[in-house]
This record gives C-alpha cells, structure tokens and sequence, in this order.
C-alpha cells in the first residue's frame, strides 16, 4: 500500500471514543471539525476555573496521530516540516508546522519521537487530511512510512497545577522514573493503571492551557476505563471534566494561536511571532523553504499583537482593528480571536495588525458593531503561570 493509501476513512460528524460517557457526564456537544465533541459540561467558567487552581479533564481524541518510520524517517521530517526533526532525542517532542510552496501555513503540530526510526505527528482535526496527504507526498523520496492511526488511538489530557500529583499514583514508567523528572515537552511509555488491569500508553508532558499538564494516547480499546481513571484521579483533587469552550478561553489567555484563526495559509511563521521554530540552515529541500528564507529577510506587513480591552464587551474574531487617530478610522488590521478573560476579568484579543501600529502601548479601537471601543496593544501571552 502506498503511504498516501495509508489514511483513516472518516464520515461527518465522527464521534469520540468517550461520547456515550461524555453524554452521562451531562455534556453539550458541538460539531468541531467534523467531530461531534463536549463543548461544555456545566460551566465555561468553572471549568476554566477548575484548570487554572486544580485541574480539568479533556477529551482530544479529535486530534490526529501520524506515524512516520523508517530508516530515513527523521531526513524525511526534515524535508516535509519547517523544523529538524532528525536532530530531537528519542523521548523529546517539539513544535513546528507545515507550509506551503509560499511559506502559508498548512498546520501547526507537534511531533514526538518514540524511537531511532520512529515519530507520531499530532494535527489539528480539521487538518488531519492535509497533513497526511503532505506528509506522504513529502516523505516519498525517502526510506520512510507515513499512516494515519487517528482512528487506533483516544487522546485524553490532564491540565493543571495538580496534574503531576493526581497522576503520580496510575502512571509506572520505565526503569523505575519519576514522573517529576519528565520535563516539560518529553514524552515517555508508560502504564496506566485501571479499575481492573492497566494498559500501554504515551505519555507526554504537553498541553494547549498555559498550565502545566500531560496529554496521555491511549489504545481505542482502553478509552473508557483509561478516562474513567484519570477523571477520577483528578477530581480527588478537585479537578473536572473539561470541554472545548474553556480550553479555547485557555489557550488565548496563554497566547497560543488556533488554527483557522491566527494561524491561514494566508499568514506564515514570522507574522505570528513564530519563525523561531523554523530552520533555514537544513541540508535537505523542505517545501517551502526557498520562500521562508525571503519572508525572514523582510519585515512583515501585518504582525499578530495581543490586545487589551476595557469593560465588560469583548472583541471577536473578524471584528476590524482600526486607528482612532486616523482618518474615518482607518483601518489596521483584523481580530483573530478575542474573549472577556475568565483569570484576568477584561477583555483580551489577538489580532493581526499593521507593523507601523504594532508596538507596545500603542492605542487602538476595535469595531464592535459599529463602536469603536478602545484597546492597547500589550505583550503577549496575556497570562503567564507561577511555576
């Protein structure tokens, strides 16, 4: 079978693994992706909340799970990514993105490696597709596999300060290490203790919340005793099954963008604060490469800033940033995401703003239907955790 052959066959909407548990925990459910996944299972801001003192629960197994191996497996990741996958240790896991010809962004992710010739490739939902269908294309001149195993694997992830202590007690690792000593984005095998038996996992100190947490992959199989068992460790501790409402509201405090909303084909890594995480000095052709080396030698146009509002009205994604010293209140740029902040009680946003108006402190309005309510541009993220 070809590696491009190699892909989950998927129906709109999918349904998690979890769904029949999420649905008796109470859950709302939204169509994400073309995942049918719990938004919500009491309160946005409790369980927000929860993740930031204690810690929540998540379902993510509408994430997808890419394996690529081989001998070449690592120069083939070199080649399809903006990173250098062949250079991470095995255990270490890092993030980085797919580009097209252009430098646009295809998709950000993170890739772990398991083994000398082996990776797992993490995408987004909606573009699990597009990156096997980049991977395998990319991957083909070399000695390497590329699968999609989305449909083999749940994806459940505990975030928050008592993470670490609330998984301590299920988790055996290899060679008798402690949980403490697997630093922030490593993975490891482990076992994962259940109600009765125990199963395989990976496990990786990862997260989409600003705290600090572990996302655990775990066989289809085993998705219910294994979410059973980490929610249950984790509400000893006063944490809560978490849905997709407050992890966005998470993940914006902590500055991280969202694909399809700071993150287009239309935007590349140096607008987004990104270009850290792409390497221009690699020995193989990657796609996309020619066009980033002149993206890094230029400034660009428009630049993601962070944005601070006042009272109580929050700006939304598409809602127009404008200059209120302009003319007819030009125009500078455009909202990519934006909430009232649950930690931080005022109104935050992202927003993809003309360079010449980017600078900290400056003063802006955003339109929100048809007012012009003041913001400053403030550094990101807006949130930042006591560690």
């Amino acid at each position: 079978m070809s590696p491009a052959a190699e892909t989950t066959a998927r129906t709109t909407p999918l349904a998690s693994p979890l769904a029949e548990v999420h649905a008796a925990l109470g859950a709302s459910f939204t169509d994400f992706a073309g995942w049918s996944m719990p938004v919500r299972y009491a309160s946005d801001l409790a369980e927000h909340r929860a993740v930031r003192e204690s810690a929540g629960v998540f379902d993510l197994s509408h994430m997808g799970e890419v394996r690529v191996s081989g001998p070449e497996a690592g120069r083939a990741l070199d080649a399809a990514l903006v990173g250098r996958p062949s250079t991470m240790a095995v255990g270490r896991a890092a993030y980085g993105m797919v580009v097209d010809h252009a430098g646009g962004i295809v998709d950000d992710l993170v890739t772990y490696r398991l083994g000398e010739e082996e990776f797992l490739v993490v995408a987004n939902a909606a573009n699990v597709e597009p990156v096997v269908v980049a991977l395998a294309d990319r991957c083909r001149p070399y000695d390497a596999r590329v699968a999609d195993e989305t449909a083999r694997w749940a994806l459940v992830a505990v975030q928050g300060p008592v993470a670490a202590a609330a998984l301590a007690p299920l988790l055996t690792l290899p060679a008798g290490a402690a949980l403490d000593d697997l630093g922030y984005y490593r993975s490891t095998p482990a076992t994962l203790a259940l109600a009765q038996g125990s199963t395989e996992v990976l496990l990786a100190r990862t997260g989409y919340t600003g705290e600090d947490g572990f996302e655990v992959f775990v066989p289809v199989a085993d998705a219910v005793p294994a979410w059973e068992a980490l929610l249950g460790a984790a509400r000893a501790h006063g944490g809560v099954p978490a849905g997709l409402a407050c992890r966005d509201t998470l993940r914006l405090e902590a500055g991280m963008p969202l694909y399809g909303h700071e993150l287009t084909t239309a935007t590349d890594p140096y607008a987004v604060g990104l270009g850290r995480v792409v390497k221009l000095d690699k020995d193989v052709d990657s796609v996309g490469l020619a066009a980033l080396r002149l993206l890094a030698a230029q400034p660009p146009a428009r630049v993601l800033v962070g944005l601070r509002g006042e009272g109580r009205r929050a700006p939304r994604a598409g809602y127009a940033v404008v200059d209120p010293l302009g003319a007819d209140g030009e125009v500078v740029g455009e909202v990519t995401s934006g909430a009232l902040s649950p930690t931080l009680g005022h109104p935050i946003a992202m927003a993809l703003v003309d360079a010449a108006r980017s600078a900290v402190g400056t003063t802006l309005a955003v339109d929100v239907r048809g007012t012009a309510l003041p913001v400053e541009v403030v550094e990101l993220p807006f949130y930042r955790r006591q560690r």
